[in-house]
C-alpha cells in the first residue's frame, strides 16, 4: 500500500462529516460539499496530482453519486479546484449548483451510502 500524505491544515485532509456521503473507499470519498451542496470527490492522498487511473477511478465514483443525486443527463463534472488548491477534488455541478447552497437545507451526515436527509 502506498504512502498517504496527509497535511494537518487541509480541510479535505480532516474529511469532516458534516454532510451526506455516497461512497468511501482506500483511494477517495465523495460527499455533499459543505460550500455549494453538489457531490464532490476527494482524493484520500494530500496532494494535486493522483495517477491516471486514479483519476479516472474518482471521477467514475462522482459521476454516479451525481447522477444518484441529480439523475442522467443531469449536471456535469467541474475539476476546477477553487477555494483549495492544493488537494485533488471535483464536483459534480448541477444547472443550479450556483444558488443551490441558499436555496436548500444542506444535507446531513448519515453514514457513508444510504438515504440522503436534509438537515432540518
Amino acid at each position: 500500500m502506498k504512502n498517504v500524505l496527509f497535511d494537518e491544515q487541509c480541510e479535505l485532509c480532516e474529511a469532516a462529516r458534516f454532510t451526506h456521503w455516497y461512497y468511501e473507499d482506500e483511494v477517495c470519498w465523495v460527499a455533499d460539499c459543505e460550500a455549494c451542496s453538489t457531490p464532490m470527490v476527494v482524493w484520500k492522498s494530500h496532494g494535486t496530482t493522483p495517477e491516471t487511473d486514479e483519476v479516472n477511478w474518482m471521477l467514475a465514483r462522482l459521476t454516479e453519486a451525481g447522477v444518484c443525486r441529480f439523475g442522467h443527463g443531469v449536471g456535469s463534472l467541474d475539476r476546477i479546484m477553487r477555494q483549495i488548491p492544493d488537494h485533488f477534488h471535483a464536483h459534480f455541478r448541477d444547472p443550479h449548483w450556483l444558488s443551490r447552497r441558499w436555496t436548500e437545507a444542506p444535507s446531513q451526515y448519515s453514514g457513508v451510502g444510504g438515504e440522503r436527509q436534509l438537515l432540518t
